[in-house]
Order: structure tokens, then C-alpha cells, then sequence
């Protein structure tokens, strides 16, 4: 039987990897529409903003030793 533990550490983890996802995502959409010389649009700036949460997230979970 899996315990509530267990179940909230198995949910940790999918969040940690769709963060993760997310961050990457953000990155790669935001590098191919710089190269398309389109960092003024509002979809880059989404991206730059949503890219910022995902990093913070990041940060803190590495602070508090839940990822490498």
C-alpha cells in the first residue's frame, strides 16, 4: 500500500520534471524567436516572464537540496 508520503513525494517529482519541461521549453521558443529578431513581441515576453518563475522555482528547490 502506498502511503500519503509516498504519494506526495510521487507528485513532487512529476511537478519537479514538468518545471523542468517548462524551463527548456520556454528557453528554446525564446532562443528561436531571437534569432528571428522578434525579442520585442508579447509572446517573447511571456516566454521571458514564465522562463523567470520556472528558474525561481528551480532555485528553490535547489536550496532546500530537492534536486542537484
Amino acid at each position: 500500500m502506498i502511503t500519503e508520503k509516498e504519494k506526495r513525494c510521487e507528485a513532487f517529482e512529476k511537478m519537479l520534471t514538468k518545471v523542468k519541461q517548462d524551463y527548456e521549453d520556454a528557453d528554446r521558443k525564446m532562443k528561436t524567436l531571437k534569432s528571428e529578431g522578434k525579442e520585442k513581441t508579447a509572446t517573447y515576453r511571456q516566454l521571458m516572464g514564465n522562463k523567470l518563475q520556472y528558474q525561481n522555482m528551480l532555485s528553490i528547490y535547489k536550496a532546500y537540496g530537492l534536486m542537484d
